[in-house]
């Protein structure tokens, strides 16, 4: 077992900055990391034991105690419950006969739950031994169940054709299809791969690069929206003995899979991407961060970066352009939400927990290694490329005044076709409920739980001038409402989620109750503010649900949402909004639930609340209502 563990180590010479593979290649030999095994590491690595567990215990799947044979980790995201989670969720246990969260008492089948996993357009999904499983129902599930009681190997459980496109590559053959249901510019499959670096970076300078993409107004696509030409031009300027670009592929926000299509259906671009960022800011170190939910995609992109190295697309010389050297590697996550946030990703990237930095300085100044680093999502390297190859005049047709380009959704929900559209900037949100096939709406989630609940109705946040395209001079509401809001960075900006919720749903229950039990699985703790008040939110929410609430419970969830934005990342800023949004625009649920709007809790149940401690001491109680 040393000699294994040694070989790991020797594999990354002993580089504490790759912990994480390290951890990653131990639970891949041994499905765990025992107490040897982190003494060994920390030993080798000149580190604390300590310091090896709180990575160890910072991330989903990884473990320090023993897995089983086949270990199942069932996403629970909203759109994986609108679909049957809880039926193929009681399915699989009753069939296992184990609860979630347990193993079986053979060791043969473990039993998790885990966050949205990037098929929400295809779920209920679940992670079986890295291999996806699409569209389960409850025969599905206990069919799973028996054929690994029946010895079958993982490859046999399978149920379905391998999916489209390159999900059937050899290296990938998964069961997952792209659903791309919409193209434009970014998704226009005629453009030869590849071309900008063989064919024209030789003649334009880093300089005029830059310049083309400044001009161009790409914003990052990631959700932030800061200017792509000026966080590379001012990676350029930064000293440092290396530079780095980072590709953050660690798209963890519930609702959003548009980077899981992008990798599988156009790599070329992404990393394509990345080398026109490394020669426009003289990089040398180019990282993919890939989630590790995205893990069976990695032997396939690994094959497509070692094409590129045969045809000179990476190393040194770079197509010809003397001096010009970058090359790329792909770093797996392990499961952590936070690590979305380029601070906590780089973090991670050196093998420690995903908590944010404070800024300054910011990665550009001080990143990964404390060396200039310029982080960028998919999208956004992918669109750097179209717009060096046809200009920025070119791109600058596409979209608004305020917000250029196409943006790519990640439809999903209550409607008939999930999947992924390229649309313009300034598309209306009913275009999408149109282009979806979604009916009967109540709501819409722009922007995964973080971003804001839309409500047919709800008009309040509109200037004055922006009402008055909703009312007739008569003061009559025309046809138009909320619905007809833009996705602009002016109006609803978006990373790209959109989840749709039909008049069936319970917008309280079911909704943002899932979205807050994400929050609170999610947060890192560093933050008191982002560790305590999305649960103590939770709880408050839960009891206006049960009908015990007062007028006062929901000004109190308003205010602490106040104190939670002063949280230091975007994960705790924003861990609130699923409640505040859903006030704001959906404040007669709420109202509903409080009973005749009191000032005081009038359903306190003292025979009820003191029932476990009369039940533990043997005492019986008896009400004197006297």
């Amino acid at each position: 077992m040393k000699e294994k563990i040694e070989s790991i180590l020797n594999k990354y010479n002993n580089d504490p900055s790759r912990l994480m593979d390290i951890l990653l290649d131990i639970m891949e030999n041994s499905g765990y990391v025992d107490e040897f095994s982190i003494s060994v590491i920390a030993e080798s690595l000149n580190i604390s034991v300590a310091q090896v567990k709180e990575t160890i215990s910072f991330y989903h799947f990884f473990s320090e105690k023993p897995r089983a044979k086949y270990n199942i980790f069932l996403n629970n995201s909203i759109t994986s419950c609108l679909r049957g989670f809880k039926e193929v969720k009681e399915a699989f246990e009753t069939e296992a006969g184990t609860s979630f969260g347990n193993l079986t008492e053979d060791g043969l089948i473990g039993l998790y739950e885990t966050s949205c996993i990037g098929m929400n357009d295809q779920g209920p999904a679940a992670i079986i031994n890295d291999k996806i499983f699409t569209n389960l129902t409850p025969y599905r599930a206990r069919k799973i169940i028996n054929d690994i009681k029946a010895g079958k190997k993982l490859e046999e459980l399978v149920y379905e054709n391998h999916g489209d496109g390159n999900n059937a590559h050899p290296l990938m053959n998964t069961m997952v299809y792209n659903h791309i249901r919409k193209k434009s510019i970014l998704l226009d499959e005629n453009y030869e791969k590849f071309d900008v670096i063989k064919n024209e970076l030789k003649n334009i300078s880093p300089q005029e690069l830059i310049q083309t993409i400044e001009d161009s107004n790409l914003r990052g696509r990631g959700g932030a929206g800061f200017p792509t030409g000026l966080k590379w031009k001012f990676g350029s300027r930064m000293p440092g003995e290396h530079r780095v670009i980072i590709c953050n592929a660690d798209e963890g926000e519930p609702g959003t899979f548009k980077d899981r299509v992008m990798l599988t259906q156009f790599n070329d671009l992404v990393f394509e991407g990345m080398v026109l960022a490394a020669y426009a800011t003289k990089a040398d170190i180019g990282v993919l961060y890939l989630r590790y939910e995205y893990k069976y995609m990695l032997n396939y992109l690994n094959s497509v970066l070692d094409d590129m190295r045969k045809e000179n697309l990476l190393g040194e010389d770079i197509s010809g352009i003397e001096g010009f050297k970058f090359d790329i590697r792909i770093q797996l996550g392990a499961g952590a939400y936070v690590c979305g946030e380029e601070s906590a990703l780089i973090e991670s990237m050196e093998g420690k927990r995903g908590e944010p930095r404070d800024k300054p300085p910011f990665p550009v100044e001080k990143g990964y290694m404390d060396y200039p680093t310029i982080v960028n999502n998919v999208e956004t390297l992918a669109s750097a490329v179209k717009i060096a190859k046809n200009g920025a005049k070119w791109y600058n047709s596409f979209g608004t005044k305020d917000s250029l380009g196409t943006k790519l959704l990640s439809v999903s929900g209550d409607c008939r076709f999930p999947g992924i559209y390229e649309v313009e900037w300034g598309t209306s949100i009913r275009e999408v409920l149109e282009m979806a096939g979604a009916h009967n709406v109540q709501a819409v989630q722009v922007g995964g739980p973080s971003g804001t609940l839309v409500n047919v109705k709800d008009i309040d946040n509109l200037s004055k001038t922006e009402l008055m395209k909703w009312y007739k001079p008569s003061g009559m509401m025309t046809a138009q409402t909320a619905f007809d809001r833009k996705l602009s960075y002016s109006d609803l900006p978006t990373g790209g989620s959109i989840i749709i919720f039909n008049k069936d749903r319970d917008i309280l229950r079911e909704v943002v109750m899932n979205f807050m039990d994400f929050f609170i699985e999610e947060s890192c703790g560093s933050c008191s503010t982002c560790r305590n008040l999305p649960r103590i939110m939770k709880e408050k929410l839960e009891k206006i649900i049960n009908g015990h609430g007062v007028r006062d419970d929901i000004d109190d969830l308003l205010n602490w949402g106040k104190i939670i934005k002063l949280s230091r990342c975007g994960l705790g800023q924003t861990a609130a909004n699923p409640i505040l949004s859903s006030i704001l625009n959906f404040r007669h649920l709420y109202e509903d639930h409080v009973m005749a709007m009191t000032d005081y809790d009038n359903q306190f149940d003292i025979v009820k609340s003191v029932s476990p401690a009369n039940s533990f001491v043997g005492r019986k109680f008896i009400h004197n209502h006297s």
